[in-house]
């Protein structure tokens, strides 16, 4: 061990410490069983570890902190990347179900001091969006962002050359020092702290190291930087249209010197614009009429911003890009749909990939999932008007399978989570159906004869009294004529009014309807 120590490092191993340390760590990383040594020096695609490709710094320097447009479109995506939080999600039969929370989500919750899941989130949506990757981890109860362009990925091995390679480890190198005794060292296992890694964007010429969505438009950002030039160049030169002053063949080349001095002190510059030219004998001045608006100026450096926006997946209309500030990109139903696509197609993805990537940093409840929840976001809330329209027809669907027979607690649930498999009957049914037959059809045919055979006794007057027959029961004419308080003698009495006196009329015919003994 101590020759393999040397021949990495450079330097002997103690032979008083027989046990391994950290440090000693560094010579071997163990995956799956199996020990795989580590090589320092490996540099080419061929070899085991796998590092940044682009230049961090230069990506930090020369345009996150000089381009406008590739700002925009950062922080777009970070400022409404950093708004979500993590949450646990219960799966039951291959379905997300509720977001709950538990003490294990506290490391996200306040993953370093002083700093929350915003910060956390902020940090990872730059390093890829700059890098391409971002590394975190774990050491105890707080979190530790590992610099992507100082991480090197240790593979099992080199994938060029074998079917099989996986994560052995990270070596982190602060600074980017190339002295392995500054070097940290995180194997796979987790024997020296979790290490996660996020790379939203896999880069095709790798086994696991991600790309920066920079790297495709680098070419758009460079025009950005030429075109923003040129207007400088534009206002430095006097704020006008370049002009063309000839001479005659008379002028020698020391005067023709000494007038593009004067003409240079007092008329090149912003300060200088608008001032009267004054030109001596011979000069002959001929104004050139290319201009920004000949060269549609507007529109060429416009259409490298929205190419710049596509690369970001960010919606011209979303970040105010010139593009997206005219015609009916305007319309309130237009930037509605360019928020929704924003949302949906871009922001709801990252938040899925990075949430898998962060559950290796703790213990996810069984039968669940590390999720985000984006409820309480302000940009995705819907409309009022459009919440109104989607609350009313929720309301309609739980009132029509209430009529149809559901527990109105698994409708509700049902709804909720659109899952109609959550409904729970009540084996009761509407009015306007058949009532249930337990008895069978034949059972409840007689019924209905039997209901049927009885409406006579149903449609009795309300004055009629058991066992005596009404006129038109007895085969009697009705009594004609009205009564003494002016109601014809067959009309039913009405519900609540007092009895009157039978007439003559009335005691003689109830007298021949009696039976007689």
């Amino acid at each position: 061990m101590a020759k393999v120590w040397q021949s990495l490092f450079g330097r002997k191993q103690s032979s008083d410490e027989e046990r391994l340390t950290v440090n000693d760590w560094a010579q071997m990383f163990n995956y799956n069983g199996n020990n795989y040594p580590l090589s320092v020096t490996a540099t080419t695609p061929h070899d085991s570890k796998e590092s940044q490709e682009s230049d961090f710094e230069s990506m930090v320097q020369g345009i996150y902190k000089r381009n406008g447009i590739v700002f925009a479109c950062c922080m777009a995506r970070s400022l409404l990347f950093s708004e979500a939080r993590f949450q646990f999600q219960q799966i039951k039969q291959g379905r997300p179900q509720d977001l709950f929370g538990t003490q294990e989500l506290e490391i996200f919750e306040k993953p370093w001091p002083n700093a929350t899941t915003g910060e956390l989130l902020t940090r990872a949506i730059q390093d890829a969006d700059l890098g391409g990757n971002f590394f975190v981890v774990r050491e105890g109860k707080r979190l530790r962002r590992l610099r992507p362009d100082w991480v090197d990925i240790i593979l099992t091995a080199p994938p060029a050359k074998a079917a099989r390679s996986d994560v052995a480890g990270y070596i982190y190198k602060p600074g980017g020092t190339e002295h392995p005794e500054d070097w940290e060292i995180f194997p796979a296992d987790g024997s020296n702290g979790k290490v996660a890694h996020w790379a939203p964007i896999p880069d095709p010429e790798a086994q696991y190291r991600g790309m920066t969505w920079l790297t495709p438009v680098l070419r758009e950002i460079e025009a950005d930087f030429l075109a923003s030039r040129h207007k400088t160049a534009f206002y430095k030169n006097a704020a006008t249209p370049n002009i063309a002053v000839s001479f005659k063949e008379t002028v020698t080349n020391e005067q023709f010197k000494e007038f593009m001095k004067a003409i240079n002190r007092g008329h090149t510059g912003p300060d200088n614009a608008y001032k009267t030219l004054y030109l001596g004998g011979g000069a002959d001045v001929t104004p050139l009429t290319i201009d920004f608006q000949a060269l549609d100026f507007k529109k060429i450096q416009g259409a490298g911003e929205t190419r710049i926006a596509a690369a970001a997946r960010v919606s011209p209309v979303v970040i105010g890009l010139s593009e997206g500030m005219q015609g009916s990109s305007l319309n309130a139903g237009n930037f509605r749909s360019a928020r929704d696509a924003f949302a949906d197609g871009t922001m709801r993805p990252l938040w899925r990939s990075f949430c898998a990537a962060m559950s290796v940093l703790i213990t996810v409840p069984s039968g669940s999932r590390l999720w985000y929840d984006d409820r309480d976001i302000a940009y995705l809330r819907e409309d009022v008007k459009d919440l109104a329209e989607i609350q009313s027809q929720e309301a309609s669907t739980i009132t029509k399978l209430i009529q149809d027979g559901y527990t109105p607690d698994s409708i509700i649930e049902a709804v909720k989570k659109r899952d109609w498999s959550l409904l729970k009957h009540t084996g009761l049914y509407s009015v306007q159906l058949q009532p249930p037959m337990p008895e069978g059809a034949a059972a409840a045919e007689a019924k209905a004869q039997a209901a049927v055979g009885n409406q006579g006794a149903l449609s009795k007057p309300p004055n009629s009294k058991p066992g005596r027959p009404t006129n038109a029961a007895a085969g009697k004419a009705p009594a004609k004529g009205p009564n003494k308080d002016g109601d014809h003698a067959n009309n039913p009495r009405p519900y609540g009014s007092k009895p009157t006196a039978p007439t003559p009329g009335q005691k003689k015919a109830a007298k021949a309807a009696a039976p007689k003994k």
